[in-house]
């Protein structure tokens, strides 16, 4: 026998009762938790190579300071010679890089991967043994590799200023 009473008389059987909603308001402190659980990543921006119209370049601007003392060391920062800046902006640009862009289409190699300054590809079009070497072919007036670097580094934040709030007033 079973603990369940059956009401044969009602041919239609009974809803069940609605659940009641209950709004659960977060507390700042989850909030937060959401917050710094969400990777942040700032998005690939486009630049034009001035003397080549047709081209674009897409850079990543998420860099790390980190990256950046590498680059100014290998570029030759604590030298006697001192840090060639057009060194710097190449790896800069290189090591940013994230695609070639020609007519407003992605240039791939055969096998769908976007192009790079040190892919196979495009060290041999432009008849280079370094990456830096193939930039400087590409941009062809260093001024230009100088500009683009630092407009990548801009992106990256690098530039950014931070203004003062006052936290009781709500945005």
């Amino acid at each position: 026998m079973t603990d369940v009473d059956y009401d044969f008389t009602n041919p239609t059987p009974a809803k069940p009762a609605k659940a009641i909603k209950q709004k659960v308001e977060m507390t700042v402190l989850e909030k937060l938790r959401g917050e710094l659980a969400k990777k942040v990543r700032r998005p690939d921006i486009f630049l034009e190579v001035p003397e080549r119209t047709e081209m674009a370049v897409s850079y990543s601007p998420n860099v790390t300071q980190q990256q950046v003392r590498a680059w100014r060391r290998n570029a030759g920062e604590d030298t006697k010679k001192g840090m060639d800046a057009t060194v710097f902006a190449c790896l800069v640009l290189a090591n940013t890089c994230t695609g070639i862009m020609l007519g407003g289409e992605l240039v791939t190699d055969d096998a769908g991967d976007p192009l790079g300054f040190g892919s196979d590809e495009i060290m041999q079009m432009v008849n280079a043994d370094r990456v830096q070497d193939a930039i400087r072919a590409i941009y062809v007036v260093e001024p230009h590799i100088e500009a683009t670097a630092l407009a990548v580094m801009e992106a990256a934040g690098f530039n950014d200023s931070v203004e003062q709030v006052d936290p009781t007033k709500t945005p």
